[in-house]
């Protein structure tokens, strides 16, 4: 596998998926939130910051934090620097870097916590990150981990381009390096890296009849995830347009169906330096 198809991010960095990525934050926070409280935490470093969806969500929740924001991508790191510099409440209280989180600059014990969110599945290295989170985490300084587990995802009434395409995601994605089910495997990287006081636990997104809004914006949210890259999986030869037009089909069909469900899980995991 060549480098440039390891480090690929299959999502591409239009200003179209920038904007998608804050729609996701925003419909996931009170699942991811529910039980993350960095309060008592000064300075955090968020690894994989992307376009700053979570930073302005982790800086609206905890007054005192400062978070240290790290990111390969330059339009990323663009777009995350103008969403928190028009933030009244993060100026002053964060840091926007160009780095690679197998590698970090940072000395030994620096921070206090970190937070990863839909970061992992990306990376070709991940036991390495953790690596280098644990070494700029001071002692007793806790990471929080948010991350995907594709094979959980169910939808009704059965759909079978949708359910092709996923596959196909899934795959491609593995193609470049990446991992569309490392949310289930946290617990073991987390303790093989040398963390301490490792948690994991299974967070759903689940929604059928009973809330049908919740359960619109679910699907329109797994829609916009999988058409946000149809254009490499077209280039790539993995998909035709067929299967695109009739996964797009569907989607449409089942967005009229006051019966549908639509059902997903992830995992998140926290632990400590020793």
């Amino acid at each position: 596998m060549s480098p440039d198809k390891r480090n690929a991010y299959i999502h591409g960095y239009s200003e179209v998926e920038q904007e998608r990525l804050r729609r996701q934050a925003e419909l996931t926070e009170f699942e991811i939130y529910s039980e993350v409280n960095f309060s008592m935490v000064e300075n955090l470093l968020e690894v994989g910051c992307g376009v700053g969806a979570q930073t302005q969500i982790l800086l609206r929740r905890f007054p005192r934090l400062k978070a240290t924001c790290i990111d390969i991508n330059d339009a990323q790191l663009e777009a995350a620097r103008r969403t928190l510099g028009d933030l009244d409440y993060a100026r002053g209280r964060h840091e926007v870097l160009k780095m690679n989180a197998e590698k970090m600059s940072f000395p030994d014990s620096t921070y206090g916590a970190a937070f990863v969110c839909w970061v992992m599945e990306h990376m070709p290295n991940p036991m390495r990150v953790l690596s280098e989170i644990r070494r700029v985490l001071k002692p007793g300084g806790r990471v929080v981990i948010t991350e995907v587990m594709n094979f959980s995802y169910f939808l009704d009434p059965y759909c079978p381009a949708i359910w092709k395409f996923w596959m196909m995601f899934n795959d491609f994605q593995y193609d470049r390096g990446g991992d569309p089910f490392v949310g289930v495997k946290l617990g073991t990287f987390l303790r093989d890296a040398g963390f301490t006081d490792v948690r994991t636990n299974v967070k759903l997104m689940f929604a059928d009849k009973r809330e049908p809004e919740l359960r619109t914006k679910l699907l329109r949210d797994r829609e916009e995830l999988m058409l946000s890259a149809a254009d490499e999986l077209l280039k790539s030869g993995q998909v035709d347009v067929e299967l695109v037009e009739a996964m797009k089909k569907e989607f449409t069909e089942v967005l009229k169906n006051p019966n549908a469900i639509t059902f997903d899980s992830f995992m998140q995991a926290t632990a400590r330096v020793p």
